[in-house]
Parts: C-alpha cells; structure tokens; sequence
C-alpha cells in the first residue's frame, strides 16, 4: 500500500479477500484484525489498500450478524443428538437441575453440552471451517 497506514484504519486484504482493521506492523506484514474483532493476521502491506465504504459496510453489517446469530444460539438450549450416551447424562442432569431450581447448575449443564456438541458432533459449518 502507498503510504502511511493509520492504526484503526479499515484495509482490504485482497490475499485473504476480507477488511480488516490496521492494528500497526510486525515485521515485514501488515497486522490485521477483523472487523468486529477475532483473531489477527498477517498481510502483505504492498498489496493492502483502503477499504471503499461499501466494503466497510459490508464488513460491518456481516460482524453485526454474527453476534446476532452467536446471541440467539446462547438463548437457546442445546439440543441433546439422539443416541449418544454422553449428550442423554448432560441433558438428564440439565432437567434434573431445572427440577431442583439450580439455574446455575442448569446453565453449567449447558455449557457443557455445547461444548460436547461442538467436539463430538460438529455441525457442517464448523467441518468446513475448519478444513
């Protein structure tokens, strides 16, 4: 990029085709953070260049619906899969804590049983994702 690059400045990436906020240099590449935050990475910063508005707003409005969508999901219960043994324990102590009116206890089963749904049976977004 030609120029000076201002920290907090939005940057489009064409290497990674995102926008991403300059957050300074780290040795010879750029350090980007994605709008609405998450985890940085390195750019070229030759083949950086400013983000056009509707880039930003583009970029904004996709990091506004993430949390959106990560907020509904937490208000939310999991949903035990059928047939697995580990998924019916973490539900059973679910119920069994709503019964007693332990709504920690109820939260921690749910936390939980994201957590197992997340490692044991990913959804096909989360296998994407991670290929």
């Amino acid at each position: 990029m030609a120029g000076h690059m201002e920290c907090g400045g939005f940057v489009y990436d064409p290497t990674a085709r995102k926008v991403g906020e300059y957050r300074g240099k780290a040795g010879p590449y750029a350090m980007l953070r994605p709008v609405g935050g998450g985890r940085e990475w390195q750019a070229d910063p030759e083949q950086v260049r400013p983000a056009t508005p509707a880039e930003r707003l583009s970029a904004g409005v996709r990091a506004a619906n993430e949390r959106a969508s990560t907020a509904y999901e937490m208000s939310r219960p999991p949903v035990p899969v059928p047939d697995c043994v580990e998924c019916a324990e973490l539900a059973k102590e679910r119920a069994d804590a709503r019964l007693r009116f332990d709504w920690s206890a109820e939260t921690d089963a749910n936390v939980l049983l994201r957590r197992h749904l997340r490692s044991t049976h990913p959804s096909p977004t989360e296998v994407r994702a991670s290929q």
